[in-house]
């Protein structure tokens, strides 16, 4: 039994799923983080690799990411800090990448990397689900790599019941058509598309990204999910830290307790 399909099975409600990028605020930091969000009663953690062109990110993460490169941030780094975070938690992991940095540190070698250090699975917003099905399931498969598909708004039902199918990890409700990034509040839109989602019966359970920042906007999602990303919130709390373990302990709780 996969982390993540235990994690799914045993909690129905309230995961809570913390996005950062990899080698941010300071090279040295991604297992220190690891550690501190396990401690701390995160239920995932997303590690974004950093990346020069990112389709999706806002400038939060932009940001970081670009910050992260410059420390000298490495894929192959990043999977032996993976490696040295997964001996202190069983919390799942997920990396969050581009398929390009996959395509060219070679398909087989990254999913062989990957499940070595302990990664769980995959969310890679430019890999089309079609292009996953033809031609990667059976990779996926041989390294026992779960995929996590992104859906939004205007993706039509018939596309979302086709990802819900081919899934096995669980499914990424962008909250708008927008860039990452933190919002005020969740709208009226945004709350119908929750309900529409949430009376389609999946099979996959769904958390819900961009825009979630604090406990009001979590405990929303969460009535229509079983849980919530929060990324760019967390990496400016991050960014202006002089104690990691004490900035994570204190967000985390906010979000949970406010």
């Amino acid at each position: 039994m996969s982390r993540l399909f235990d994690l799914f099975a045993r909690k129905q409600g309230g995961i809570l799923n913390i996005y950062f990028t990899a080698g941010f605020p300071g090279l040295e930091d991604t297992v220190p983080i690891i550690k501190a969000l396990s401690d701390a009663g995160a239920d995932l953690v997303e590690i974004g690799i950093p990346y020069s062109d990112p389709l999706a990110d806002g400038p939060t993460i932009q940001a970081s990411g670009q910050a992260a490169l410059k420390n000298g941030m490495t894929l192959d780094l990043l999977f032996r800090q993976v490696a040295q975070a997964r001996a202190y938690t069983s919390m799942p992991f997920i990396l969050m990448g581009y398929f390009n940095q996959v395509l060219q540190f070679g398909e087989e070698n990254f999913l062989s990397r990957a499940k070595e250090s302990g990664v769980d699975a995959l969310i890679l917003p430019d890999l089309p689900v079609e292009e996953y099905e033809l031609h990667y399931r059976s990779l996926f498969g041989k390294y026992g790599m779960d995929i996590a598909f992104l859906i939004t708004p205007q993706t039509p039902e018939a596309r979302i019941r086709h990802i819900d199918q081919v899934s096995n990890s669980f499914i990424y409700m962008v909250s708008s058509n927008a860039i990452t990034g933190a919002k005020a509040g969740i709208d009226d839109y945004q709350e119908a598309y929750f309900r529409r989602i949430s009376a389609m019966g999946l099979k996959n359970p769904r958390l819900i990204g961009f825009g979630i920042s604090n406990k009001a906007t979590f405990d929303q999602a969460c009535r229509f999910a079983q849980g919530a990303i929060i990324g760019s919130a967390f990496i400016n709390a991050l960014a202006g830290s002089k104690d990691l373990a004490s900035t994570v302990s204190q967000f985390i709780g906010q979000v949970r307790q406010g």
